[in-house]
């Protein structure tokens, strides 16, 4: 029989602080945020890079555009992706062309949600260019994707997932693991 156990990774002064220090780290590698847009990958990545857009305003006190992308239709392991040329309930509400684009998203694992939003992006626009960042980065990539901006990297094994709450979504702020345990019996 399997037992689950669960570990908190980060609090919410840990998440606070690591999009804290994203915030920054996006402010010095593209000197400032002009031509600079956020979008984040629904559902928790929009609420991350609203987040990062607000201390990026406290910071700079600039505007900071944030789009959102729902990429399911863009997903290679779903059905329906002919659709995605008709449908486009996807797109950003912002123009993307010759933009520095950030993505974010909440956990980076195989790398497919991101190769499925960088194709949803390429398909409203063509951006300057697309820059990556996710709260936390647990490894296994099965393409050869990197972020640019990193949380927390957080090695784990397969039998292990990582889940991110939110208090936008799930009424509280931390990162858990979640460990499958063998029983003996």
């Amino acid at each position: 029989m399997a037992q689950e156990a669960e570990h908190v990774l980060m609090d919410e002064t840990g998440m606070r602080r690591a999009l804290t220090r994203i915030a920054h780290e996006i402010l010095e590698r593209n000197k400032g945020f002009e031509n600079c847009v956020l979008i984040g990958v629904r559902t928790r990545g929009i609420y991350l890079a609203n987040r990062i857009a607000e201390r990026i305003m406290e910071i700079e006190n600039v505007p900071v555009p944030v789009g959102e992308i729902d990429v399911t239709r863009y997903r290679d392991d779903r059905s329906g992706r002919l659709e995605r040329a008709v449908k486009s309930d996807a797109a950003p509400a912002m123009d993307i062309h010759n933009k520095k684009v950030i993505l974010f998203d909440d956990v980076l694992y195989t790398g497919r949600t991101v190769r499925a939003a960088m194709d949803a992006l390429m398909d409203l626009g063509r951006p300057q260019m697309i820059q990556l960042g996710v709260l936390v980065d647990r490894g296994h990539r099965e393409l050869p994707i990197r972020p640019d901006y990193v949380g927390k990297n957080i090695p784990t094994s397969r039998l292990e997932s990582i889940e991110v709450l939110l208090k936008e979504v799930d009424g509280d702020d931390q990162v858990v693991i979640t460990q499958q345990r063998r029983q003996n019996g």
